[in-house]
């Protein structure tokens, strides 16, 4: 598969996640946004199959890896906050929620380069 693809997958598997297990990413979501966090749950849902499709169809990828690198970097502050709220969780909970933050970096280079064709 291309990177393409294996991003598309992974997103529209994500996106599915969030309708099908909300309760799960609702955890993800800053109390500091307003409203309940369920709509922000289903909203990141949204988006995240929407940038899969962009990145499905070759028509749309460059637009799909911008997509993608606006997502990434949306979503960072709720991992942020996901991680600091498991400050006082086991050694396992903190080191996953520490890994995903400087795991995404190389997520945004990837949609970038989608982005630029290459």
């Amino acid at each position: 598969m291309t990177p393409p693809i294996v991003m598309a997958t992974a997103l529209a598997g994500m996106g599915v996640l969030h309708f099908a297990r909300p309760r799960a990413f609702d955890g993800l979501i800053p109390r500091a946004l307003p409203g309940s966090a369920r709509p922000w749950t289903y909203g990141s849902g949204v988006a995240e199959l929407a940038v899969a499709g962009l990145l499905a169809v070759p028509a749309t990828r460059r637009a799909g890896g911008r997509g993608a690198q606006v997502l990434f970097l949306a979503v960072w502050p709720g991992n942020f906050y996901h991680a600091w709220r498991a400050r006082k969780a086991t050694p396992g909970i903190r080191a996953v929620t520490l890994a995903r933050l400087p795991l995404q970096i190389p997520m945004i280079r990837a949609a970038g380069r989608i982005a630029s064709g290459r």
